[in-house]
């Protein structure tokens, strides 16, 4: 992975402006070579120098650009929004074992509105979603002590993620835990301006970031790599 990146191009970043005032096919398609030869090429660079900084503070999840980049074409079979790409460029980092989008990783994306930087687990199906709540009801002192970590509250704010009117089935209502343990994700979001983007600095500002959000997102992990762990012999077979 290249571990130098100069910051995101002000043409790439006045190709997503222009993007979101003209979502259309034919619009992108005069103006594809700007994507393909300005902004595709900024974006693999800044994800392999993040993938650089995550090799020395977490290494598990330095992902590759060509599987941590989310393509710009948007999937609008089941979205009332209609329009045929994302007006932002992302990037997911996550642990291999784990599977993508399946468990707690960290994001990046660029639009015209902000940098956003993420961590945490957003989209756990049924069964990663029970095993969290069991490990966060098991371990609710050491959650409530990573959470309140002064320096990541400081840099990414407080825990967000929808949650249940109710306390989910199976979890009793004066459990200490009880409102976390509704929760349905659990995720940090902070937004910088766009123009950090333009900067060398904004891969810093978004592996210090990460690196704050590190235990969190490890401890959200934990009880998915243990189930996969028992999982592994029936899967790969006894040794």
């Amino acid at each position: 992975m290249r571990a130098s990146f100069q910051g995101f191009p002000e043409a790439g970043l006045q190709f997503l402006r222009d993007l979101e005032l003209n979502n259309e096919r034919e619009w992108f398609d005069a103006h594809k070579a700007t994507y393909t030869e300005v902004v595709k090429p900024a974006v693999e660079a800044m994800v392999a120098s993040i993938g650089a900084g995550l090799m020395k503070i977490a290494p598990a999840y330095a992902t590759e650009p060509k599987k941590a980049i989310y393509r710009i074409y948007r999937d609008t079979r089941f979205s009332h929004n209609k329009t045929p790409y994302k007006t932002n460029v992302g990037a997911l980092f996550y642990r291999a074992d784990l599977g993508k989008n399946e468990a707690s990783a960290f994001y990046v994306e660029i639009s015209p509105k902000h940098v956003g930087i993420a961590g945490g687990c957003y989209m756990p199906d049924a069964e990663r979603l029970r095993l969290i709540r069991v490990h966060i009801a098991a371990h609710y002192g050491r959650f409530s002590k990573l959470v309140g970590a002064k320096a990541l509250v400081a840099s990414m704010g407080e825990l967000q993620g929808e949650r249940l009117s109710r306390p989910p089935k199976g979890f009793p209502a004066e459990h200490p835990a009880i409102e976390v343990l509704k929760g349905k994700q659990w995720y940090y979001w902070r937004e910088l301006p766009p123009e950090t983007a333009l900067g060398a600095g904004v891969v810093k500002e978004i592996l210090t970031r990460f690196q704050v959000m590190l235990p969190v997102v490890e401890f959200l992990n934990e009880p998915m790599a243990a189930a996969q762990k028992q999982r592994a012999p029936l899967e790969k077979g006894w040794v």
